[in-house]
């Protein structure tokens, strides 16, 4: 960013709500040429994109529609976005792809969970610097070295497994890079009409990346001996995905809105700002602990149905279910969102919702008919997607001036700390020889879970009623900057 861009402190969110003060408040330190016709985009351009190795075309161009040449420039979203947008989305599905290839034992998946809490400061620290395209690279790299040393590790005879172990630990560092970018991606490349959908997009698709992994990998492994070879097709497969990842340009030509022009606090900054925030606080703890759940679950599920007589196609139907049904309600419930900006309420709406499936969900492995978990794992599902990209976005939201980035890994961070601690937590707590029917059964975990869970509900309720009132200041921000004509985009 270039030393036009303005630095907003807390203090001034209430000048900003304005078009006038605002403009004013930018005209004042600087931000602005006071001389410029803001209805010539070219002035826009020199100034917004100096440095910037990505020179506008007005065919890549999705302008907002014209203003008043008194007011300030019109804000743009680009073509372009969506190819950074899809390289995204390809890096989120390889990364989950990629950790599900070795084994399915407990201790190994808390392993991926704990490197994503050790990557959490650099993650923070690579997209606020350098933004999506730095924190892509990295994970690119480090996809490839993981990727290519794992199968090094299965190839060699005998299979070394500490080598093997290795690969994987670095593929479970890249994923925090690509996991918490989609808020900074979305905040940088779209207009406030499209960022919950394409947060949601993103951060969805990693899920779907372990469902995938789920479904394909058994037609390349269908014997121990086969392991090698599926390593090196994935090796090979993810190293042609990460090709893309260096031709994402650092940020538009010209910003997306109003809020994308100023630089955020720096970190330490931005740390004191989230810790007296009471809605970050507030949003923390539900959005860790359900992620966290929801975690352990899709990895127990199995162990969890098998005891009470599943076959392990009934509970791979089982989990399919609980991440595609989820994915179909977040196509539908983020577009919604994005046009009517009801983040809070659709929030107190979908934590009970979750609670109740995470309650009812005890008695259903006892039914032994797929029926119960098919139904309420669906509807746990569709709840939880739906819930994570407008939290995310919400959280953006309420602690806006923070850098998109910042808040988001530390919501992802603590899911990840909180999935490896009740997949322990679970294990200790399943049924051992002779102490209870059907032996193995894991009834203990799962109240364990529904009680934490319901537990949460009040933290969600009391978001709005804590603190001096919720406002979403980024929002506020975007629409002072626009007049009430020019909230829809058209293709110039």
């Amino acid at each position: 960013m270039n030393e036009r861009v303005a630095r907003v402190p807390q203090e001034e969110y209430e000048s900003l709500l304005s078009a006038q003060a605002e403009w004013t408040e930018m005209a004042d330190r600087g931000t602005a040429d006071k001389s410029a016709s803001y209805t010539d985009m070219e002035s826009v351009r020199q100034s917004y994109s100096a440095g910037n190795d990505s020179a506008p075309s007005h065919e890549d161009e999705e302008v907002l529609d014209g203003r008043d040449a008194s007011l300030p420039p019109q804000f743009k979203v680009y073509k372009r976005r969506w190819f950074g947008l899809m390289q995204l989305v390809l890096m989120n599905i390889i990364v989950s792809w990629d950790q599900l290839t070795s084994g399915f034992l407990n201790w190994l998946s808390t392993s991926f969970l704990f490197a994503f809490v050790l990557a959490c400061p650099f993650t923070i620290y690579a997209l606020h610097r350098g933004g999506p395209r730095l924190a892509l690279i990295v994970s690119s790299l480090l996809i490839l070295a993981g990727n290519w040393i794992r199968y090094a590790g299965t190839r060699s005879s005998p299979p070394a497994f500490g080598v093997t172990m290795f690969g994987q630990i670095l593929i479970g560092l890249a994923q925090p890079f690509v996991l918490s970018a989609p808020t900074r991606y979305s905040d940088l490349w779209f207009s406030p009409r499209g960022r919950v959908s394409a947060t949601a997009i993103t951060s969805l698709a990693n899920p779907f990346g372990g469902a995938l992994g789920q479904l394909v990998n058994p037609f390349f492994a269908s014997h121990p001996r086969d392991i090698a070879p599926m390593t090196l097709y994935i090796a090979i497969i993810s190293s042609v995905a990460t090709i893309p990842s260096l031709f994402i340009p650092a940020k538009p030509p010209t910003p997306s809105s109003a809020s994308s022009t100023y630089l955020p606090p720096d970190l330490r900054e931005s740390l004191v700002l989230l810790s007296h925030n009471p809605s970050f606080l507030l949003l923390s703890l539900p959005f860790a602990i359900y992620v966290g759940f929801f975690n352990s679950l899709s990895s127990l599920l199995t162990q969890i149905l098998t005891p009470y007589g599943f076959s392990e196609t009934e509970s791979g139907i089982a989990g399919a279910l609980l991440i595609l049904v989820g994915l179909v309600a977040a196509a539908v419930t983020s577009p919604l969102v994005d046009r009517y900006k009801n983040y809070l309420l659709l929030i107190k709406c979908l934590v009970p919702v979750i609670a109740l499936c995470d309650l009812a969900f005890i008695w259903a492995p006892g039914t032994r008919s797929v029926a119960a978990p098919y139904i309420i794992l669906s509807v746990l599902g569709a709840a939880s997607f739906s819930l994570v990209p407008v939290a995310l976005e919400w959280g953006v939201e309420v602690t806006w001036p923070v850098g998109p980035e910042v808040a988001s890994t530390l919501f992802w961070t603590g899911g990840q700390l909180l999935g490896a601690v009740f997949i322990v937590v679970s294990d200790a707590l399943k049924q051992g020889e002779g102490e209870g029917r059907p032996k193995g059964n894991m009834g203990k975990a799962l109240v364990f879970q529904a009680v934490v869970a319901c537990a949460t509900v009040p933290c969600a309720m009391a978001l709005g009623r804590v603190g001096s009132g919720v406002r979403n200041r980024r929002l506020e921000v975007d629409k002072g900057e626009r007049s009430a004509d020019t909230d829809r985009e058209r293709e110039e």
